[in-house]
C-alpha cells in the first residue's frame, strides 16, 4: 500500500498528527521519510475536502521546528561523541563524510545553512542536532529554523495542493480533451497524406511536335 493510500484510510486529525510526527522526527535526526509523507498529504488534501491545507501545513511547520529545537538541544548536550553514535547507528546517513559536508556547510553559512538546509534532505536531518554540536547561539538557529521549517513545510503544501486540484480539473475534461485532439491529429494527418500523394504523382510527359 503506497503512503497515501495509507493515509487515506485514517480520519484527519490522524494525517495531521502522522505528518507532524514523521517530519518532527526526522528534524530531530532520525532518518525519516518526512518529505514523502508531506507531499502525500498534501496532493490527498487536493482531492478530499476533509483534510484543510492550511491546518495540515500549519502541523507540518510546527513538527519541523519543535523537531528541529529538539535537536538542538540534544546536539549540544551531547556533542561530537553524539555524532559519533549516531555514525555507528546510522551509516548511510551519518557517516564521516556527510558529517564533515554538513559540517563546511555550517562553518561557511552559518544560519543560512539551517534556512536552506530544510530544502535539502541530507541537511534536514543534520541541521539541528549539527547546530547544537557547533554551540550555535540558539537564537541564530531558532529564528533560521522558523523561517526555514514555514517556508519549506508551508510551501511545499500549498504548491502541491494547487497542483493537485489542477490536476483533477484537468483530468475531468480529459475525455473531452482527448476527443478533440484526436480530431484534430485526424484531420492534420489526413491533409499531410493527401499533399504528398500529390506531389507524388508523375507529371505528364510533354508532347513532341513530331507526335
Amino acid at each position: 500500500m503506497h503512503v497515501q493510500e495509507w493515509l487515506d484510510t485514517v480520519p484527519a486529525v490522524a494525517v495531521y498528527a502522522v505528518v507532524a510526527l514523521v517530519i518532527g522526527l526526522e528534524s530531530l535526526g532520525i532518518p525519516l521519510p518526512g518529505e514523502i509523507i508531506l507531499v502525500s498529504a498534501a496532493l490527498l488534501s487536493s482531492q478530499h475536502g476533509g483534510i484543510d491545507p492550511l491546518v495540515l501545513g500549519a502541523c507540518a511547520s510546527a513538527g519541523a521546528v519543535i523537531g528541529d529545537s529538539i535537536g538542538y538541544a540534544i546536539g549540544r548536550k551531547g556533542g561530537r561523541p553524539l555524532l559519533a553514535w549516531l555514525g555507528r547507528k546510522f551509516p548511510r546517513h551519518f557517516s564521516e563524510g556527510h558529517v564533515a559536508t554538513a559540517e563546511r556547510s555550517f562553518q561557511k553559512w552559518g544560519m543560512w545553512a539551517v534556512f536552506f538546509g530544510r530544502f535539502v534532505a541530507l541537511l534536514r536531518i543534520f541541521a539541528g542536532p549539527l547546530a547544537g554540536v557547533l554551540r550555535m547561539p540558539y537564537w541564530k538557529f531558532l529564528i533560521a529554523n522558523v523561517l526555514g521549517g514555514v517556508v519549506w513545510a508551508g510551501g511545499t503544501t500549498a504548491v502541491i495542493y494547487y497542483v493537485g486540484v489542477v490536476a483533477e480539473d484537468w483530468l475531468k475534461r480529459f475525455s473531452w480533451l482527448g476527443l478533440v485532439v484526436a480530431v484534430l491529429i485526424g484531420v492534420a494527418s489526413m491533409l499531410i497524406v493527401k499533399r504528398r500523394a500529390g506531389k507524388a504523382q508523375p507529371e505528364p510527359e510533354p508532347v513532341t511536335a513530331g507526335e
